[in-house]
């Protein structure tokens, strides 16, 4: 059965792709954003997450005229899924990032938990990992990237993520709600699989990126099957696509390409350096959109 979802950032690069999956598995969808959004059924209410009190409105109105005619005011929420914010460093001045995105997803939390909803997903981030918006070269700490890393981001993007994701803990704590953080990985839109022979001609421009990706479809399964899961309390989930993104074993191109982290358990042959392997085992998670697919020539080599 479907379910009534408020998500927040639904226009953006990742949201959008999110929507139209759980509007396709039956769900409705609210969107909150600054910008709107043109999926069939799924009103946009303009709104400035960082503003508390238009948060507190946004998740208790109708989505939408047809709300009305039941004469009873807004119907109950099942989830809040929180994708809203600034998308990277460089776009506004670092303290904008680090207030909007920390302001937002405390407001957001706080709003959800205090009117009752008791599921809440967050976007959080692979840049948590330390590595992506690092000054110079630096290495991972170990290979995979799992949820239990002592995650140490220097850039104020990473950092409001790893606020982020302490928020969610306290809120879960506090209220006994079911709060998921998802260690969202490079978002991969289709028209991006076009650039994959570039990332194989040149491995070390991924290596802030870890050699993995998300595509933004199984990103929406991923959203899905957080809803579905109840009981979890607070939990990090690493959003990424099963296999790196190289032809070689993961081991072998892990040892030639970051020779100074150490790999900390035996890797599946082409397991990717942030693993998935949590999203597989407690939601059930089977990907539909691995990269090979899509770029000519991309052929795993003999281990």
């Amino acid at each position: 059965m479907g379910k009534r979802i408020i998500f927040t950032g639904g226009s953006g690069k990742a949201g959008r792709h999110a929507v139209a999956y759980l509007v396709a598995q039956g769900h409705t969808v609210l969107n909150l954003d600054l910008k709107p959004l043109d999926i069939e059924g799924v009103n946009t209410l303009i709104t400035d997450l960082t503003d508390s009190g238009q948060v507190f409105n946004a998740l208790s109105m109708h989505f939408d005229f047809t709300g009305f005619k039941t004469g009873k005011g807004p119907a109950p929420v099942d989830a809040v899924v929180h994708f809203a914010a600034i998308p990277r460093v460089l776009i506004h001045p670092d303290n904008e990032t680090f207030k909007a995105n920390v302001t937002s997803t405390y407001n957001v939390i706080e709003a959800a938990t205090k009117l009752g909803i008791g599921k809440i997903i967050i976007a959080s981030s692979e840049t948590t990992y330390g590595v992506c918006f690092a000054e110079g070269d630096k290495d991972y700490k170990q290979f995979p990237l799992e949820e239990d890393y002592d995650i140490d981001p220097m850039d104020s993007y990473g950092l409001s993520k790893l606020v982020n994701e302490k928020t969610g803990r306290a809120f879960a704590m506090r209220t006994g709600a079911d709060i998921y953080a998802l260690r969202i990985g490079n978002v991969i839109e289709p028209e991006d699989y076009a650039r994959f022979p570039s990332f194989l001609a040149d491995p070390p421009s991924r290596k802030r990126n870890a050699w993995s990706y998300i595509d933004a479809r199984d990103l929406g399964q991923i959203v899905d099957l957080c809803i579905a899961k109840d009981g979890l309390g607070f939990q990090v989930f690493n959003a990424v696509n099963d296999e790196i993104t190289a032809n070689e074993p993961s081991e072998s191109f892990l040892a030639k390409w970051a020779p100074n982290t150490p790999i900390a358990r035996p890797m599946d042959a082409f397991e990717g350096p942030i693993s998935n392997r949590k999203i597989k085992k407690v939601l059930g998670f089977k990907e539909n959109h691995n990269w090979r697919q899509y770029v000519p020539g991309a052929e795993r080599q003999n281990q």
